[in-house]
């Protein structure tokens, strides 16, 4: 196993038990027994589980970075078309249904998970906000709260990527369910074109 390719699959395993159990309920050894490694072979390729968390929120606010600068920059260039921030919304939505692991690892943080490590919303949430709020506040009134309205379809999507709805027999269904995917798709444009006063 090369080093890249050691490191990268520690680091896919690791994203997938710090989803599914958060940074306090996943051990350095669960990551290592996971990826069917020592635990000096994981510390070799990452370190210690800090750094590996780290490395795991680093490598996940890469990906939506990715995703929202393309998409705002697909919004700068309609000038302001009230569509395209929907589009926008559609592109955050896409993302969070093709990497779940994202707003699992967020709705983790929002439930005090890895509370030690203070920083990370400064460093990734913090811009990405500015980066979707300056973009979007350009194409709606001045009286419209766009950083509250940004809030709301982040919350939207990511309760709904991790709990999704009921169905009338009592079963979850989420955004592996195309269906549900498109009433939620839909429910959200409502509300954002609602909250940002889009015709």
């Amino acid at each position: 196993m090369t080093s890249d390719s050691g490191r990268e699959r520690i680091l896919d395993v690791a994203t997938r038990l710090f989803a599914a159990l958060g940074y306090d309920g996943t051990s350095t050894r669960l990551i290592a027994e996971a990826a069917g490694l020592n635990i000096a072979t994981v510390a070799y390729h990452v370190g210690g589980k800090r750094d590996l968390y780290l490395a795991v929120m680093e490598r996940a606010h890469q990906a939506e970075r990715a995703a929202l600068e393309e998409a705002v920059g697909e919004l700068r260039a309609a000038g302001g078309d009230a569509s395209a921030a929907l589009a926008l919304v559609d592109r955050y939505v896409d993302f969070c249904a093709a990497n779940p692991a994202v707003p699992a690892l967020w709705m983790h943080r929002w439930l005090s998970d890895a509370a030690d490590v203070a920083h990370l919303e400064s460093l990734y949430v913090r811009p990405l906000m500015d980066l979707v709020v300056d973009a979007v506040r350009a194409t709606v009134g001045d009286d419209v709260d766009v950083e509250y309205a940004v809030w709301t379809v982040i919350w939207a999507t990511h309760g709904f990527a991790r709990g999704g709805v009921l169905d009338a027999d009592g079963r979850r269904r989420g955004m592996d369910d195309p269906r549900e995917l498109d009433r939620f798709r839909a429910h959200l444009h409502r509300l954002v074109g609602a909250a940002l006063g889009l015709r």
